[in-house]
């Protein structure tokens, strides 16, 4: 039986079930307890048949915070290795086909999934792009939600723990990593370059645009010692709980049922891309001598936010994974739409508002977006 609530209602029961999973997390000592734990206690309510989601605009208003302060991790040391990305971006992009060639066959083969299904249930990330797409050929959207939605828990729920292993559980305790708190000055010139750099980054449609213009604007300041600032505790311990909040409410009641009878597939298809990816992340700790941490965050199939939150909390370069997760998102933005016309179309009005409502979506959430419901 599935429990709704009115709109304001729902959001507050969201965010206080979410402050409570975070709180005992963190009480318990596991790294980034915040996230992690508003994350699963979410997904459990929504399992008992909660009805739960986040406010576009306070979702929004987070990811600006949370790329503010991501971008307040770029340093000299950072931008001096700049000039491997290209190489590096080469390297992850060859792994993003083989996993996506890789789980579309497996998907096929041995569970018998058309070729529709398979296709975007395999692509990893861009989720409004792919389900845009997605409708407007005879895909199951079902399973792909599922499988999608699926994955990104799953890397969550294993990256984190394996970097708070690798690293020796070295996260940043409080909100003042990136910098000190400054003067007000410094902080409405930090606040004013992320706005108009959010905005641009919006309209301009690229995925993950509103986070990505608020970290290159904090990148600069920080960088050139303008207005090295830090986001301050008792702002970046609830953005972490809204960004949990609003990864566990990518799930609705409805996909519970789906859920159980799709696990086999949705563990099968994120193996598949898990173990392709870190293939190639370890090619490029070989040869580019970088830090199996970073790489790992930064070739992960999906969640850009989450992944580039988890890069800040463990000091482990978040331009350079964010840098990755937008070359991936712009990558598959472009193929997906060549992909979808060379299949079987099922256009629809719904299908045609949702195409052309994609690329603006995306700009303010590539990974974790609620409103693409099926």
């Amino acid at each position: 039986m599935t429990r709704t609530t009115g709109g304001m209602g729902a959001a507050a029961l969201t965010l206080a079930i979410g402050a409570a999973g975070g709180g005992l997390m963190t009480a318990i000592g596991l790294p980034v307890g915040w996230l992690m734990g508003a994350t699963l206690s979410v997904v459990g309510a929504i399992f008992c048949g909660l009805e739960l989601r986040v406010p576009d605009r306070l979702r929004d208003a987070t990811f600006f915070v949370l790329g503010i302060q991501a971008g307040s991790g770029v340093t000299p040391e950072v931008v001096s290795q700049v000039v491997i990305w290209p190489l590096s971006f080469t390297i992850q992009m060859v792994g993003v086909a083989l996993l996506v060639v890789a789980t579309k066959a497996f998907l096929e083969r041995v569970f018998g999934w058309d070729r529709e299904t398979a296709l975007f249930a395999s692509l990893p990330g861009a989720m409004s792009f792919v389900l845009a797409a997605a409708s407007e050929t005879r895909a199951d959207m079902t399973r792909i939600v599922v499988v999608q939605s699926t994955r990104l828990l799953l890397l969550i729920g294993a990256l984190t723990p394996l970097l708070g292993w690798l690293e020796g559980g070295e996260v940043s305790a409080d909100g003042l990593r990136g910098g000190v708190i400054g003067e007000p000055w410094q902080y409405a010139a930090l606040i004013g370059l992320c706005l108009a750099l959010a905005w641009i980054g919006i309209r301009s449609r690229l995925p993950g645009g509103l986070i990505l213009g608020a970290l290159i604007g904090s990148a600069l300041l920080h960088g050139t010692a303008v207005a090295p600032v830090a986001i301050p505790s008792w702002i970046a311990g609830p953005a972490l709980v809204v960004l949990g909040c609003s990864i566990g409410a990518r799930l609705r009641p409805e996909h519970r049922r789906a859920i159980v009878e799709l696990l086999a597939a949705s563990l099968s298809a994120f193996a598949i891309s898990l173990s392709i990816s870190a293939v190639a992340g370890f090619l490029a700790v070989l040869a580019l001598g970088l830090t199996f941490g970073k790489v790992a965050l930064a070739y992960a199939p999906g969640a850009l936010e989450a992944l580039t939150v988890l890069a800040f909390q463990f000091d482990l370069d978040p331009a350079y994974v964010a840098a990755h997760h937008v070359i991936r998102f712009v990558g598959l933005a472009l193929i997906v739409p060549v992909l979808a016309r060379r299949l079987p179309r099922n256009r629809t009005p719904e299908s045609v508002v949702r195409k052309e409502a994609a690329p603006i979506e995306s700009a303010h959430d590539s990974e974790i977006d609620p409103r693409n419901d099926c």
